[in-house]
């Protein structure tokens, strides 16, 4: 059985203060490394952990603090991502809600290895008790010595403060987020430059979302070699993973990465309900492609999943059993990115709506000969053409749900039925 990391003080009663992370040795990794080990260790050591952020994307954490400048006479600027707003997902959410002061204690050491002595909060707007428990951990933390001035007395100082958004998915894109932080609509902005060159008003900037920053204490407190010793090659440290959909227990599962998609689902998620069988699964949130039923044998690793056609994201598992329609869920799906597109670029702003117009017209059982192809079209439109990552997240369900259901879609078509709404 694995022994929870991220996740083990979430049960604890009142997991969320100050005084309990402190009584199960909080804090005890910032005091080591502020006292202990220079930034240029911390960054080699995250390297050596194999840690890959967790917040969709996947690329190295060690490798992202190395490309922040580092003369110390350039302001810069840790900003943590909270905008959890993919469907499916909501690992962060829990372990801000209950566990707050390890995120906060990891931007301290993430600070301090790159450098800023400044560091934001941006969270959803609709995440209400997360903001009170990111203010009222944020006021602790500084009535405790461990932000502000001269932190446990290493002579680092750090100031961290907590911006609520206004509810866009986009923002859970980087640079749409350090728009909306500058307080512009949250719009993406072209890269290069990257955040680590340019970011939060213009100034260098290292971002990571909630779970990526968790991972720091435990890295430096128990060290690069026990976390890379967790998972697969290629895939290093325990994940949490957001389970839902159709199964018995929902919610969320700390797991080792490579752990089988069916042993989360048969086993930590308890099946399918009313002993139906399994029709289809998203592995990693909205926007990575779906996984048939015999897929599901699957390990849950960035490497694994895509080499079976998906992609690992969030690590969110949407789980769908034989009564789903596919065609309905491509629809309801891509809907959602329709109404959630900011509009810059024709591609998303014009292909998302006529995606979405097609995928309507099957599911409402007047699909025409020929749709499916349009669909196709569209999706590979979109797809790669795009100002920011939202064209490929949005021809996901349509593509991969007719790539591996398309019989269902010429049946609707063939037949004009109506989708079964589920």
């Amino acid at each position: 059985m694995f022994e929870p990391i991220l996740t083990r003080n979430i049960h604890r009663p009142d997991s969320e203060k100050i005084a309990t992370y402190l009584a199960h040795g909080g804090y005890e990794a910032a005091r080591l490394a502020l006292t202990r080990h220079t930034p240029a260790e911390l960054i080699e050591m995250v390297k050596r952990s194999g840690l890959r952020g967790r917040g969709g994307a996947g690329f190295p954490a060690g490798v992202k603090w190395s490309f922040l400048p580092k003369d110390p006479a350039v302001p810069k600027i840790v900003a943590v991502n909270t905008d959890e707003g993919e469907p499916g997902t909501f690992k962060d959410r829990e372990l801000v809600e209950r566990d707050p002061h390890q995120v906060i204690e990891g931007v301290i050491i993430a600070s301090y290895a790159v450098g800023a002595h400044r560091a934001y909060v941006y969270i959803r707007g609709e995440f209400f008790l997360g903001v009170k428990r990111w203010i009222k951990a944020i006021a602790d933390a500084y009535e405790r010595g461990f932000l502000g001035k001269d932190i446990l007395g290493s002579g680092f100082d750090l100031d961290l403060s907590v911006h609520r958004g206004a509810g866009a998915y986009i923002c859970g894109e980087e640079t749409a987020m350090l728009e909306s932080l500058e307080g512009k609509p949250g719009n993406p902005r072209l890269k290069p430059p990257y955040p680590a060159q340019a970011g939060l008003f213009g100034l260098p900037t290292l971002v990571h979302n909630v779970e990526t920053l968790s991972c720091i204490p435990h890295i430096v407190l128990r060290g690069p070699e026990w976390f890379a010793s967790i998972g697969t090659a290629e895939s290093k440290g325990p994940k949490v993973f957001c389970v839902s959909g159709h199964v018995n227990r929902p919610g969320n599962y700390e797991l080792p990465l490579g752990t089988p998609l069916d042993e989360i689902i048969y086993g930590y998620a308890g099946g399918i309900p009313n002993g139906r069988k399994l029709k289809a699964v998203i592995p990693g949130g909205a926007s990575t492609p779906v996984l048939t039923a015999d897929q599901v044998a699957v390990p849950m690793a960035f490497e694994t999943l895509a080499r079976a056609g998906s992609a690992l994201g969030t690590g969110a598992i949407i789980v769908m059993d034989e009564t789903t329609c596919m065609v309905e869920a491509a629809r309801r799906l891509t809907r959602f990115f329709a109404h959630e597109s900011c509009g810059r670029c024709v591609p998303c702003r014009i292909g998302s709506q006529r995606l979405y117009e097609v995928l309507d017209r099957i599911a409402r059982g007047k699909g025409r000969p020929g749709d499916v192809e349009r669909a196709l079209e569209l999706a590979q439109m979109v797809d790669g053409t795009t100002f920011c990552p939202m064209g490929g997240a949005l021809s996901s369900p349509a593509r991969s749900t007719i790539e591996r259901f398309r019989g269902e879609y010429e049946d609707h078509i063939a037949n004009g039925r109506y989708a079964v709404r589920v």
